[in-house]
């Protein structure tokens, strides 16, 4: 996939206003209660797996942290900026649900 330009980068991040990075990885931090990690943790799990896209999710005091980054280390591609996108898809889900 190719990797983005400094100018779509800053775009998608325009689009994905909760998420702050640069061109090699964008992370976003999110305040879920345990049973709404679980349900959002299962729906990146999908996504990411249909995308080929490896995030890291972890959970830490009652929040959620997300970075997303290609496998070499290398410029983010559109995989990651689309995965970014339905992850903001899947937490709203999961915080409207309650």
């Amino acid at each position: 996939m190719p990797r983005l330009g400094h100018d779509d980068l800053r775009d998608a991040l325009g689009l994905l206003k909760e998420w702050i990075g640069d061109n090699r990885e964008i992370r976003r931090t999110m305040l879920l209660d345990d049973s709404e990690h679980a349900a959002f943790a299962e729906r990146v799990k999908v996504v990411s797996e249909a995308l080929e896209v490896n995030p890291l999710v972890r959970r830490d005091n009652g929040y959620t942290y997300v970075c997303l980054r290609t496998a070499d280390g290398g410029a983010l591609t559109a995989g990651e900026v689309s995965l970014a996108a339905r992850i903001e898809d899947a937490y709203r889900s999961v915080k409207n649900t309650r």
